[in-house]
C-alpha cells in the first residue's frame, strides 16, 4: 500500500497533541493548519471548532461531520504532603494500565513536564494487604520531594491535565500506527482527509465539520454543536474499540483492516436504519471495505445528534482501534483511508432526495 507522509506526519501529530476533555487547543490547532488553505473556521467559548468549506452557501441542506477532539486522560486534584499528586479520571480510562505508566503533567507555565503514575511496590507488601486498582491507591510522581517543592520547584497546580506520555510510531511495513488518543484523534484525521476530497465540488449539500469538545464526559460538546450547526443528517467518526483479539471469530465486528465500523447500534443510540443500509451499500458498490456491528455498550455522539431539532439520521463510521482508554493503542493506515474516501463518497451522492427516504 502507498502511504501519504503528509497523512503520517498529520496522524503522528494528532495522535501526540494534548487535549483531555476541555483542554482540546492544540488539536484545534492543528486541524486548523491541515485544512487552512480550503476551509474557514468558527470556534466557540466551549471549544468546539466549526469547519467550513470556502464554497459553503449556508443555504443547502447540511451534512453534518462529526469527530471529538478530546481525549481520556487526567486531572490534579491536590498535592500530597510528600510532593506526590492525588488525581482523578477525565473519561473513562481503565485503571488497569495505570502502574508505573509515564505520563506528561502540565504547569502553571504551561509547559508538560514527565512524570509516572506510581503504586506502592510488592516489596512492602506483607501479602495480606496487596494494593487494589482504587485509583486512590495510585499517585503521579514527578520527582518532588514536598508539597512546596511540587509547587515552587516544578510548577504543580491543582486543576492541570495530565496525558500518557506515549509518543506515536508508525510501522510502514504493516500499516500501522501505535499510539495514544486515536478515540477520536483517528477519526479527526480521517474528517480532515475527506474534506480534502472534497475540496472545490459543487454538492447539493453544505458539508460543515465539527471537532467536538468533552465528548469523553457526556457528550457535551456536540450538544452545543447540534444547536448552531442544526445538521439535515450527519455522519460521525470515532476510534471505536476493535473485538478482534478476544472475541470468537463468528463474533468479530470490529476488526483492523477491514474498514471503518458502522454499528446498528449501541447503548445510546440506534442509528438510522435506511441511512445504515445506504451507506453500507454504498461502501459494497465501490469495493471499500466496511463492517457493521450491534454493540451491547458504548456510546458517542451520534445518540445527541439523532435527537436533534425534529431528529436527524446519523451513522457512525468507527475505524478500528484495539486497546482504546488505555495509555497505548493500535490502528490501522488502511482503515483511516477507507473511512475517509468512503464519507467523501457518501457527501458526493447523497441528494435532498435520497435524505428524504431516510
Amino acid at each position: 500500500m502507498n502511504y501519504s507522509q503528509q497523512n503520517i506526519s498529520m496522524i503522528k501529530a494528532l495522535s501526540n497533541a494534548p487535549g483531555p476533555s476541555g483542554f482540546e487547543d492544540a488539536v484545534l490547532a492543528i486541524v486548523r493548519s491541515e485544512l487552512g488553505g480550503i476551509c474557514t473556521f468558527e470556534e466557540d467559548r466551549l471549544r468546539n471548532l466549526y469547519i467550513f468549506r470556502k464554497n459553503h452557501s449556508g443555504s443547502k441542506p447540511v451534512l453534518m461531520l462529526d469527530a471529538h477532539g478530546d481525549e481520556v486522560g487526567f486531572m490534579i486534584h491536590s498535592i500530597k504532603p510528600n510532593g506526590t499528586l492525588r488525581f482523578i479520571k477525565i473519561g473513562g480510562m481503565d485503571n488497569r494500565g495505570l502502574a508505573s505508566a509515564d505520563v506528561l503533567v502540565r504547569t502553571s507555565s504551561g509547559e508538560y513536564i514527565q512524570g509516572t503514575i506510581g503504586l506502592r511496590p510488592p516489596h512492602f507488601s506483607n501479602g495480606s494487604s496487596e494494593p487494589s486498582l482504587d485509583l486512590h491507591e495510585f499517585s503521579i510522581d514527578v520527582g518532588a520531594r514536598s508539597a512546596k517543592e511540587a509547587e515552587e520547584e516544578f510548577g504543580i497546580r491543582i486543576g492541570e491535565p495530565v496525558i500518557p506520555a506515549t509518543k506515536c510510531a508508525f510501522d510502514e511495513k504493516h500499516g500501522l500506527f501505535f499510539g495514544k488518543a486515536f478515540d477520536c484523534r483517528i477519526g479527526v484525521a480521517a474528517m480532515i482527509a475527506a474534506f480534502r476530497r472534497l475540496d472545490g465540488l459543487d454538492l447539493p449539500f453544505d458539508v460543515v465539520g465539527v471537532v467536538s469538545s468533552q465528548e469523553e464526559v457526556g457528550d457535551r460538546g456536540i450538544k452545543v454543536a447540534v444547536n448552531k450547526i442544526r445538521p439535515d443528517i450527519a455522519v460521525c467518526f470515532e476510534g471505536c474499540p476493535a473485538d478482534d483479539t478476544f472475541t470468537e471469530p463468528y463474533a468479530i465486528q470490529t476488526a483492523i483492516k477491514c474498514g471503518p465500523m458502522f454499528r446498528f447500534m449501541d447503548r445510546s443510540v440506534i442509528c438510522s436504519p435506511r441511512y445504515q443500509r445506504w451507506v453500507l451499500d454504498k461502501a459494497k458498490e465501490y469495493g471499500i471495505k466496511a463492517q457493521a456491528s450491534v454493540r451491547e455498550g458504548g456510546g458517542n455522539n451520534g445518540s445527541v445528534i439523532n435527537l436533534a431539532d425534529k431528529g436527524v439520521p446519523v451513522v457512525v463510521a468507527g475505524i478500528p482501534v484495539r486497546y482504546i482508554h488505555s495509555m497505548n493503542s493500535i490502528t490501522a493506515y488502511e482503515d483511516f483511508e477507507n473511512t475517509a474516501e468512503l464519507v467523501s463518497l457518501i457527501a458526493k451522492d447523497l441528494t435532498p432526495q435520497i435524505l428524504e427516504t431516510f
